[in-house]
């Protein structure tokens, strides 16, 4: 059997989710998927959907960060191993205002890219994967991927763009290497099948929707 690995920006697909749940509220509902059900739609009768990695950093404000503590442990639990988080982290910076010329702190996310490059090439490495999807809209992590093509040939590549994301260098990279990306918002009834109940139960430890994540 052929082995699936998916390496998933979180931030992108989060935030992706988010824009689009401003014209169609379904979309918010997707913030408490399953990701493991949810890739395994995309995974072939000769495959087998070896791992998701979900590439995040915890927020830096509690409620987020709660928030997606959950979701994250909800996935743990369901995945059965198969669920692996990736932690980067946040750092706060301060600017300049170029008009009041006032002090501005803004949070800024470090690692994801630098952790999911050496994800993909250490499992190529590792020899621990057959087709590597990875799931984001960052040209930054074309330099892996060129990488992973030219040492690693027998690995097979694929690009899924998170919701309401795009990258025409990644496209035009795939398309350069007879490779093709996925739009993954056309796939909106794999998502809708991949919902996790309110409520996971399973071994006796429980995980529930945050209420600010409910669609009314």
């Amino acid at each position: 059997m052929e082995r699936v690995n998916f390496y998933v920006d979180g931030f992108n697909l989060y935030y992706g989710l988010r824009r689009l749940k401003g014209i169609d509220a379904d979309w918010q509902k997707f913030y408490w998927i399953d990701f493991v059900k949810l890739f395994e739609h995309f995974v072939g009768d000769n495959q087998v959907l070896q791992k998701v990695y979900y590439f995040t950093a915890p927020p830096l404000k509690i409620s987020k960060s709660n928030r997606q503590s959950r979701l994250l442990e909800a996935n743990k639990l369901l995945g059965e191993g198969r669920f692996e988080v990736v932690k980067g982290m946040f750092y706060e910076k301060q600017t300049i205002c170029p008009y009041c010329k006032s002090l501005i702190t803004s949070p800024i996310e470090k690692r994801t890219d630098v952790n999911i490059a050496v994800q993909m090439m250490g499992d190529c490495s590792l020899n621990k994967v057959d087709t590597l999807v990875l799931v984001c809209a960052d040209s930054d992590l074309i330099p892996p991927l060129q990488f992973i093509k030219q040492h690693y040939p027998d690995k097979k590549i694929k690009v899924y763009f998170p919701p309401d994301n795009f990258s025409g260098a990644l496209r035009d990279f795939m398309r350069a290497n007879k490779g093709k990306v996925v739009m993954l918002e056309k796939s909106k009834i794999k998502f809708l099948n991949s919902v996790m109940p309110d409520t996971v139960t399973k071994n006796g430890v429980t995980f529930t929707i945050p209420t600010k994540w409910k669609v009314t």
